[in-house]
């Protein structure tokens, strides 16, 4: 199969399939006349890039999941090391709550403070 009918295939651009083989999560055959060859396992391993892309993986993080298919497992996410991945994500998105929450929180107090701020004489600020 060629780049562009694994793109298609797959439902990203030449341009993601060209980056993913780039990470090493692809690894084409290639053929006498230099062409790219791709087989149809390769579908299954692009969707699962893109999707674990599109949570927030990074192509490093989607390893895991690529060896776990490549092992002839259905699911890229039931091998130990795919577990680990999710979780290490986990604890990066919670880690990422708490600083938004905690950005929240003194956004709103300053918000507060400066709505309820007074001159010396008791008046609203005028801003004019």
């Amino acid at each position: 199969m060629r780049i562009s009918d694994l793109a298609a295939e797959a439902g990203v651009t030449v341009k993601a399939v060209r980056y993913y083989e780039s990470q090493g999560l692809l690894k084409p055959r290639r053929e006498a006349n230099g062409y790219r060859s791709y087989e149809p396992d390769d579908v299954v391993v692009v969707r699962e890039v893109k999707a674990l892309l599109s949570l927030g993986l990074t192509a490093e993080q989607t390893y895991p999941f690529i060896e776990c298919l490549r092992a002839g497992n259905a699911r890229a996410d039931v091998c130990p090391a795919s577990l680990t991945a999710y979780r290490s994500r986990i604890e990066e998105v919670d880690r990422r709550i708490a600083e938004l929450t905690d950005l929240r929180v003194r956004l709103t107090d300053l918000l507060t403070d400066a709505e309820s701020w007074r001159t010396n004489d008791g008046r609203p600020a005028d801003c004019g």
